[in-house]
């Protein structure tokens, strides 16, 4: 796809074959949503939760952001989009579980770990600066150990699923759910140049294959 036109091609095409050949589950889907899994995942164009976990409309809710991050609870300050959708998933919808994605060659963590944006104006960078800052804690501990190579960015994308899901445990609705068995929260990393799943195991805090 390459413009708008792309798009509404597109949505004939699924008008045409897809909805036609699951009407009914679009009928139920009407009535409401109840997905069993909520996933935070990167606004990176090429990663894709519903395709990566082949899900079907209604089974997953999920949220997309640059670099997959939650910030910390917090009630002041200004919008709080992220924190709105957590809410909404895990105290509304109930789900019993979420999801924190990473990705390979992911541009946030990028701009992280080389401060391309550090100093510049809203419109220009600033608003990415600001939200990536969540990260320069973490950054300034993967850059001491490993640099600023191809092998501190992976170790800064797989930290960055961390830091979410630690920031996940600020809100009180979360370690409130967890402690009565209602909500587990998992870790991944998806490679996009091999297609591979990686997944934290929250015992050892390493990531590997799915």
């Amino acid at each position: 796809m390459t413009d708008f036109s792309d798009l509404i091609a597109g949505y004939h095409r699924f008008r045409q074959d897809r909805w036609q050949a699951e009407r009914d589950r679009w009928a139920r889907l009407s009535e409401g949503q109840s997905p069993r899994v909520m996933v935070i995942a990167c606004s990176d164009s090429r990663v894709d939760p519903t395709q990566i976990f082949d899900a079907s409309p209604g089974e997953i809710f999920v949220v997309r952001n640059i670099a997959n991050l939650v910030p910390p609870f917090e009630l002041g300050g200004g919008r709080h989009g992220v924190s709105a959708a957590l809410e909404f998933a895990v105290t509304q919808l109930e789900v019993p579980e979420v999801v924190v994605m990473g990705h390979g060659s992911c541009g946030g963590v990028h701009a992280a770990l080389s401060r391309r944006f550090e100093g510049a104006a809203p419109g220009e960078g600033g608003f990415i600066a600001h939200w990536i800052d969540l990260l320069d804690e973490a950054r300034d501990r993967i850059v001491a150990e490993h640099g600023d190579g191809p092998e501190a960015a992976r170790a800064l994308e797989f930290e960055t699923v961390k830091v979410s899901i630690a920031n996940l445990r600020t809100f009180p609705c979360i370690p409130e759910r967890e402690a009565a068995g209602k909500l587990t929260i998992h870790g991944a990393w998806f490679g996009i140049a091999g297609g591979e799943l990686h997944l934290l195991d929250s015992a050892t805090g390493e990531f590997a294959p799915a």
